[in-house]
């Protein structure tokens, strides 16, 4: 009689080593839980937070050209009270050297006494008309790309003196 009780109820005799203590198995699985929801939170917060530090660099890249150009812009016209005409190159006011924020060169065309032949190589607005005529200072943007309408998609991202001057900023903008 004995070992039919020992028998069917052996199953509560097991050794210490082998018994589960279920407080422990519900406080990992509540660690685990707490673990998915704090990932969780985590992901929903890079998602909202990497486009708009995205958008913010953006800004201050855009900001960063814009002030170059007036700096180039103040050189050029140092450069062209002095001598009376405008540089040939950035090289002859000593900003060739210079880069915009997306490591690219700072392009400029003379156009004012340059005896260009035609306006192809210049920089138009929506009605192909050049937007400057003593010269042209741009950069290409972050894409890097870019050409002489400022309506071509390769070229809504550059940072362009315009108007003689009157207008520097975002392309898409003008």
């Amino acid at each position: 009689m004995l070992s039919v009780y020992y028998t069917r109820h052996s199953h509560n005799l097991s050794p210490p080593s082998l018994r589960r203590d279920t407080s422990a198995d519900r406080q990992l699985g509540f660690q685990l839980i707490e673990l998915l929801i704090a990932l969780a939170v985590v992901s929903v917060l890079a998602m909202v937070a990497i486009p708009s530090y995205s958008s913010y660099r953006d800004k201050v890249d855009n900001a960063t050209a814009t002030a170059d150009i007036v700096t180039i812009t103040q050189a050029i016209e140092r450069y062209y009270t002095e001598n009376n005409h405008y540089p040939d190159s950035l090289a002859d006011v000593h900003l060739d050297t210079l880069q915009d924020p997306w490591q690219h060169p700072y392009y400029y065309l003379r156009i004012n006494g340059a005896g260009l032949k035609g306006k192809a190589a210049l920089r138009k607005d929506k009605n192909l008309v050049p937007i400057n005529t003593d010269y042209d200072l741009y950069s290409s943007g972050k894409d890097g790309s870019t050409i002489a309408p400022l309506t071509a998609k390769t070229s809504q991202d550059d940072i362009v003196r315009a108007n003689n001057g009157k207008y520097i900023g975002l392309a898409a903008d003008y």
